[in-house]
């Protein structure tokens, strides 16, 4: 740890968490609110929507925030039991209902053409989504970046372990998840005051090899996990565990589709986006040499850069199909 702090942090000053939009609540079909942030321009042609991974919220998107908001009309929004977003029964913590929340938010505050951007479970947000709305995707979706996501099989992932460890691993999980998540009053207030091993742990994860990430950036991250409440993440882990919507992909043929994927990801691998990529023959996969899953964090000048040439495609290549 002590390596690890005293390094030079280039990024100890960056406002992390700070940068803030008009913020609305987008109430879904059952009740749920969901909060919304959007950003940018309200002129710009085409509005980009961004979907969170699992335990973070909208402010995992702060360099494509910093970055785009300039350019673009930007909606951020805090998944059901995420961020400020209300809290919904066990029942309801499934990818097909965050697909159907997707809709909603499309629906309410995304008007004309649309570029959606899904990172982990966000990127199967945008598949659910493909599944269960697919005329969205001829009438109103113009493009979609998946970054670090999977269409399934989630439960195979080695972690980068032995494949016997591995096995015994994903065995042990699930009880385990299940009974932290039973007893919240146990395991929040440890959580709370965070601590070296989960600060080490996120870094080994969800970070690639390089030297030079900012012990900030990961304090930011674990921050982030570590105010999702563990019964939220209990409740979600089953529903990312068993999704499978490799068969929605098709619905993606039609539109530019960026795939991207950090080289060193052990959370959703490589394997997992040329998955992906093999079944959109159309799509372009970018994987980043070093990065792993928090890519959009570790390596933001790259995904930017995919993001802005996703919407320049988006718009260039589909002119018949524009909408006022």
């Amino acid at each position: 740890m002590g390596r690890i702090r005293l390094r030079p942090d280039l990024e100890a000053n960056e406002p992390f968490g700070e940068l803030r939009g008009r913020a609305q609540t987008v109430t879904t079909s059952d009740g749920v609110g969901l909060h919304v942030e959007v950003d940018g321009p309200e002129d710009a042609p085409v509005t980009v929507v961004f979907c969170h991974g699992y335990t973070l919220n909208l402010d995992s998107w702060h360099y494509q925030r910093r970055e785009l908001r300039k350019e673009h009309r930007l909606v951020f929004w805090d998944q059901r039991c995420h961020g400020h977003s209300d809290r919904c029964s066990r029942e309801d913590c499934t990818v097909d209902r965050l697909g159907d929340d997707l809709y909603e938010v499309i629906q309410a505050v995304a008007p004309g053409p649309v570029v959606l951007v899904g990172h982990s479970m966000g990127g199967m947000t945008i598949m659910a989504l493909a599944d269960r709305h697919p005329e969205v995707f001829e009438e109103r979706v113009r493009g979609v970046a998946l970054i670090a996501t999977s269409a399934g099989k989630l439960a195979e992932i080695t972690l980068g372990l032995p494949a016997m460890f591995a096995k015994l691993v994903h065995k042990a999980l699930p009880p385990t998840v299940r009974a932290l998540g039973r007893r919240p009053d146990l395991v929040e207030p440890s959580r709370r005051l965070g601590n070296d091993v989960a600060f080490l742990a996120l870094r080994h994860l969800a970070f690639g090899d390089s030297k030079n990430i900012s012990p900030t950036v990961v304090d930011f991250a674990e921050t982030m996990i570590r105010s999702t409440p563990i019964d939220v993440i209990a409740d979600f882990y089953p529903a990312l565990m068993s999704h499978d919507k490799l068969s929605a992909l098709p619905v993606l043929e039609r539109i530019p589709v960026t795939v991207l994927v950090g080289g060193e990801d052990w959370l959703t691998p490589p394997d997992h986006s040329k998955a992906i990529a093999d079944s959109l023959p159309r799509s372009q996969l970018i994987e980043v040499a070093g990065a792993s899953h928090l890519v959009q964090l570790e390596q933001p000048g790259v995904v930017n850069d995919a993001l802005r040439d996703l919407v320049s495609r988006a718009w260039r290549l589909a002119p018949e199909r524009r909408t006022a």
